[in-house]
């Protein structure tokens, strides 16, 4: 199919054919959620918009840990719908929708008593594997195996040895969760959404008690747009409450967040060829193969401070080590922390007994006419909730609007994604790469990795790793920003590729180069590339300083040093 191309040029004409004419549905918040509407919206015949505040996934959706997985502890408390769900859409994301973007990652269970819980926890693996099996789409992950401990620390030989009697190893899966999202915006944008990153709600029009658009700011170009719509969908995540806030309408649940943070450490300071999970007293903790890296978390705190820039303090890192170190037989220590960052989850809590533990399930809600509310739920199943808030939205539209039709729309990137994947020892050859890098390019961009390797063709230089981040090439750095919706340094080294937390510096020493290279993409002049260096430097900053911090509040105020920045 025919790729979207998100550039500064796109981005412009999206925001006046959005104010041209009337909208059958606007999307407020470009999160996985969001995005997944707007597809999902566009795949039945419907005009529409989706509109972002800052840039594409830049809150909960690229601070996740990164698992596409059925939530294997939600067995435990007997949410059988909720883990089926689950499972069916990493069936669907594995062997459908985006095989380029979601791959297997085995993980490792250590067993701390005999008898028993072998025979508990292997029971709920097996119906977790059942489960998925059962839907059709478990075919592509291997069943969940018991070992010995012998066996388990052959695999794992980073454990101590009296940290288990034995263990269960089983597979779920995992995804870059922000470029996931931007593949997800570029996917609505080929069928025909209107996009627009930094471009804020400021306000909604109406007529009488009826919501008939949005008041939109332009951050980056300045000025304001009036943008009609049918009905209007928010799902602004932890942002929900302050959203219905502007038509002035009190909800039935409200949206509180809860703080998770991840540590990322290199492959060689933990042993193994799997990954980890463990059980701590309030929840589990993961440890998640990521490249040359692991992730390391998380947990899980009430947040009532900034929710554009949650951070992680001491307590969270000391945490973190001390749960992970208790398995370990070489400890992490500090030095060992290569990258930190925080993220909030979207929970529902309610204002009546009906809504108090809906947790991590999703709700949709119609508080006035022309609005849709989408709230709650988790990555995985982003669709499902998605289908449910446009098949609510349609419902007051007065045509006849067709069914969902994402359970079959793969994003762009996965069509002939295997097929590329088999040619890329040859792909290598003419592109003049050598095969690891083609595969890194497939495993981001799936078919899309022609589009870079035409750059690196016209520009022979952009085939050059960038230097300090080497897992990068310099031509994804230009494509972050030519085809991809980047507008800023920080768009691009925390997001379109996660060098902020892949190196000890942060992406600092490779910044300016990042710099250089979007430069001539966005029309920047050597002013502008220096202010977003030197607000790069200071965000980094800002984040180590909220890093030595003791608790939330000196944290949140030593993050908040870095204001967003905002162009002249």
């Amino acid at each position: 199919m025919r790729t979207a191309t998100l550039g500064p040029a796109q981005r412009a004409g999206a925001l006046a054919a959005m104010a041209e004419h009337e909208l059958d549905l606007l999307v407020v918040g470009g999160g996985v959620v969001g995005a997944g509407t707007a597809l999902d919206a566009v795949t039945r015949g419907l005009s529409t918009g989706l509109v972002e505040a800052r840039d594409w996934a830049s809150g909960t959706s690229s601070r996740s840990s990164k698992l596409i997985h059925g939530g294997l502890r939600y067995l435990e408390m007997l949410d059988f719908a909720l883990v089926r769900e689950a499972l069916k859409e990493r069936g669907l994301l594995l062997e459908r929708l985006a095989p380029h973007l979601v791959k297997p990652v085995p993980f490792l269970y250590p067993l701390q008593h005999q008898g028993w819980e072998r025979w508990y926890a292997g029971s709920g693996v097996a119906l977790y594997d059942a489960m998925s099996m059962a839907r059709g789409h478990g075919r592509g992950l291997p069943v969940h195996r018991h070992l010995t401990r012998g066996h388990a620390l052959r695999v794992a030989p980073c454990l101590r040895k009296d940290a288990l009697v034995g263990a269960l190893q089983y597979y779920d899966a995992q995804m870059d969760d922000a470029r996931y999202v931007a593949t997800l915006v570029r996917t609505a944008a080929a069928y025909g959404t209107q996009v627009a990153n930094r471009a804020r709600v400021t306000g909604f029009l109406r007529e009488g008690e009826r919501v008939v658009g949005a008041r939109v700011q332009d951050v980056e170009a300045g000025g304001e747009y009036e943008i009609h719509a049918k009905q209007i969908v928010n799902a602004t995540g932890v942002w929900t409450d302050d959203t219905q806030a502007m038509v002035g309408e009190r909800g039935q649940f409200h949206v509180r967040a809860s703080k998770g943070i991840h540590l990322v450490v290199p492959k060689d300071r933990i042993h193994s060829s799997t990954g980890l999970i463990l059980r701590t007293e309030k929840s589990v903790l993961f440890v998640i193969p990521w490249g040359r890296h692991w992730i390391v978390g998380t947990t899980d705190t009430d947040w009532d401070l900034d929710k554009a820039h949650p951070a992680a303090s001491s307590a969270d890192i000391d945490y973190l080590l001390e749960h992970v170190n208790s398995v370990l037989a070489v400890p992490l220590t500090r030095d060992d922390v290569e990258g930190v960052y925080a993220g909030l989850r979207p929970l529902l809590a309610g204002e009546s007994e009906a809504t108090s533990k809906l947790s991590r399930e999703h709700i949709v809600a119609h508080p006035v006419p022309g609005l849709v509310v989408v709230a709650g739920g988790k990555y995985t199943t982003y669709r499902v909730m998605a289908k449910d808030a446009v098949d609510e939205a349609v419902h007051a539209l007065d045509r006849r609007v067709a069914e969902c039709v994402t359970e079959d729309i793969p994003l762009v990137g996965a069509e002939g994604y295997r097929a590329l994947w088999n040619a890329r020892a040859r792909i290598a050859a003419r592109a003049g790469l050598h095969v690891v890098r083609v595969e890194h390019l497939l495993n981001r961009y799936g078919s899309m990795t022609e589009e870079l390797l035409e750059l690196i063709a016209s520009d022979p230089s952009l085939a050059e790793p960038l230097q300090g981040a080497d897992d990068y090439l310099r031509a994804e750095i230009v494509y972050a920003a030519s085809h991809e919706g980047a507008r800023h340094l920080d768009d691009v080294l925390t997001r379109r590729t996660r060098i902020s937390i892949e190196t000890f510096d942060r992406g600092t020493r490779c910044a300016r180069e990042a710099a250089e290279l979007m430069a001539p993409v966005l029309g920047w002049d050597a002013d502008h590339v220096e202010r977003e260096v030197k607000h790069y430097e200071k965000r980094v900053e800002a984040e180590r300083e909220s890093q030595r911090q003791p608790d939330d509040l000196t944290a949140d105020a030593a993050r908040l040093g870095a204001p967003d920045i905002v162009p002249l």
